[in-house]
């Protein structure tokens, strides 16, 4: 299926609500410290409900450390500030969506990882900086799914 990288989230909520949905469409959530809360968070445990042992979400160090560990061939970082749609790609099984923290999302320098592959957008109305993260997540995951016939779905 696909990856979901987050990082250096920052809201609980966020990811907790991530944590289900990736239980729920068979994805992989990836986690890039630090962290702005702790795994063991009442916030992010309510929000994943009982979800978290059918999720797979792993932790990583830094961002070297989760290219090292997912040894990606295709990397698409998501920002507002991309001219490409996020639906002008056909998404492949093990592509690695990536979102930065709230609420600033990916800096320059992160963008300038020589892992990633393109820069892509969610179009929004003018005047709107943002979608919630996981929402922004929910929404690619859901496309790149769906250009697979919703594979695995009942």
């Amino acid at each position: 299926m696909f990856r979901v990288l987050f990082y250096s989230p920052r809201i609980a909520p966020n990811t907790g609500n991530a944590i289900r949905m990736v239980a729920g469409t068979g994805c992989e959530l990836h986690l890039v410290e630090p962290l702005g809360f702790d795994l063991s968070e009442p916030k992010l445990r309510r929000a994943g409900l009982d979800y978290h042992d059918l999720a797979s979400v792993t932790v990583h160090r830094d961002l070297d450390a989760a290219w090292e560990a997912m040894a990606p061939q295709r990397v698409y970082a998501f920002t507002a500030h991309a001219s490409a749609r996020f639906d002008a790609v056909s998404y492949q099984p093990g592509d690695v969506v990536m979102f930065g923290p709230e609420p600033t999302g990916l800096d320059a320098a992160t963008l300038a990882d020589p892992h990633i592959t393109a820069q892509l957008r969610i179009p929004m109305l003018a005047g709107r900086r943002s979608l919630n993260l996981s929402n922004a997540a929910a929404v690619v995951v859901y496309e790149a799914w769906r250009q697979h016939g919703y594979n695995g779905a009942v």
